[in-house]
């Protein structure tokens, strides 16, 4: 298993969270794995992203230019990203905020209403948590029970009742699926 990811959204979407939590999921499973972010000088509301790199081999890069998914939360992303994964790769659009379609017909493409979801379950932060739980359904790469535990060290005892609704959002996603 080699998975080559691009989580891309608005900073304060929480695209860094996600991209460490499964990284951090990852070795928690023994695998190997590189997180790499980029995002812009402005941290809310400016472009951010993620290449995350999940592993049974070593890692030879942290840089993704061949992604076998993306993970795409607004618009701008989807423009800048959707070419980037490889032909037979899947694409998750958080349809909430991208009323664009993909027009491509080589990948596999996900529309998932990430932020009416989070919305729904009652807080609207845990929508890159949603894109998380259908990502990790997809591909089988890290279980869910990892990422909870991975949020658990995270988060830390302070922010231990946000771990709940956190699973919530991961199994809502899962159901796009």
């Amino acid at each position: 298993m080699h998975e080559e990811i691009i989580m891309a959204g608005f900073g304060g979407q929480g695209v860094m969270s996600m991209g460490q939590l499964l990284a951090y999921a990852g070795m928690l499973e023994d695998k190997e794995v590189s997180w790499l972010p980029s995002y812009g000088p402005e941290m809310r509301g400016g472009t951010a992203n993620c290449s995350v790199i999940v592993s049974d081999d070593l890692v030879a890069s942290p840089i993704v230019t061949d992604a076998t998914a993306a993970i795409i939360m607004n618009k701008p992303s989807l423009g800048k990203f959707q070419d980037v994964v490889i032909p037979g790769g899947s694409l998750f659009v958080n349809s909430s905020l991208v009323d664009e379609k993909c027009g491509r017909e080589d990948i596999d493409i996900y529309y998932i209403p990430a932020n009416d979801v989070a919305d729904e379950i009652g807080n609207s932060r845990v929508a890159n948590m949603v894109m998380l739980g259908a990502y990790i359904k997809k591909t089988d790469i890290v279980t869910p029970d990892s990422v909870i535990n991975s949020l658990k060290e995270v988060l830390g005892p302070s922010k231990a009742h946000l771990i709940p609704i956190n699973e919530e959002a991961l199994k809502k996603g899962a159901e796009f699926i």
